[in-house]
């Protein structure tokens, strides 16, 4: 890595897992699907390419267009950036920016605090738990699935049946299982 790209949490030695998002939104798919093409290198200024750097990626989904950068400040110059460009060539969309929130798991606005203390990522963690747990209940079924292919009947149905004897429900067809689960490996999971 270039040291021109080191965020100051990586030159202090931490790794940098802070993922922003740019959200375009446009009136329809035609028209993000266009605007999608001028953001490739050789469609972009010089000076925008200057002042973006080779950190930004571009994608899209139905009528929005998505710039992803790894700092709130890239972010912000890629915004700065892309109204600039679609600007110069008539586009009208509406912008927001967006952090990922990795308990969460979701893009939330940057004026909403991140946990800071092992407390706080435990609350948080415990209280997405939970949420999910209702959500699948109140639909009927888990959000999550474990799927195992072992590699014997024997062993499937000794899995299946250790499973349950935790208490979980088990789905087995010959040498598979489906258990459903949250996203995280729970405490009385077996070691095996």
């Amino acid at each position: 890595m270039d040291d021109r790209t080191r965020s100051p949490r990586q030159e202090a030695g931490h790794l940098d897992h802070d993922d922003w998002r740019v959200t375009i939104s446009f009136p329809d798919r035609l028209q993000a699907g266009r605007a999608k093409l001028l953001f490739p290198r050789h469609r972009v200024t010089e000076e925008a390419r200057r002042r973006l750097g080779g950190s930004i990626a571009v994608g899209a989904g139905g009528s929005q267009v998505f710039l992803y950068a790894g700092t709130q400040a890239a972010a912000r110059e890629a915004e700065t950036v892309a109204r600039e460009v679609l600007a110069r060539h008539h586009f009208t969309a509406e912008f927001a920016v967006h952090r990922w929130h990795p308990i969460e798991q979701e893009w939330e606005d940057p004026d909403v605090a991140l946990p800071r203390t092992g407390a706080e990522r435990q609350a948080e963690h415990q209280r997405l738990m939970a949420g999910e747990t209702a959500e699948s209940r109140a639909i009927g079924t888990a959000q999550w699935q474990v799927r195992a292919e072992l590699p014997a009947h024997q062993d499937a149905v000794a899995l299946a049946d250790q499973l349950r004897a935790a208490g979980w429900p088990v789905t087995r067809r010959w040498t598979f299982l489906v258990v459903p689960a949250t996203k995280t490996k729970p405490t009385n999971w077996p070691a095996r």
